[in-house]
């Protein structure tokens, strides 16, 4: 069973846990796990700067991805539609 914890309105940070900004992923796949990689790629660099990897089971990956577009669409009904940013030409997403 997964521990899923939805939380729209209270972004404090929890003691020891230390947040990062991702504007880079990269996602690979084989038959029993996931990994997803996260990390920056800046303005006038071609490669980015990786700082993370979580490697995860298929089912769990899923149920992200359930939360994921939950919390989307909840942002979208309370601060407007997120504009796609591969349409404006970034490509941080492999």
């Amino acid at each position: 069973m997964m521990n899923v914890k939805k939380n729209h309105s209270n972004l404090k940070r929890p003691n020891g846990l230390e947040g990062r900004y991702a504007n880079y992923f990269k996602i690979g796949y084989n038959a029993f796990e996931f990994v997803l990689d996260f990390g920056q790629l800046y303005n006038g660099h071609k490669k980015p700067q990786l700082y993370s990897r979580i490697i995860t089971n298929p089912a769990s990956v899923k149920n992200l991805l359930s939360l994921l577009r939950e919390s989307v669409e909840g942002y979208e009904q309370s601060f407007g539609a997120i504009a796609d940013e591969v349409e404006n030409g970034d490509h941080n997403i492999e």
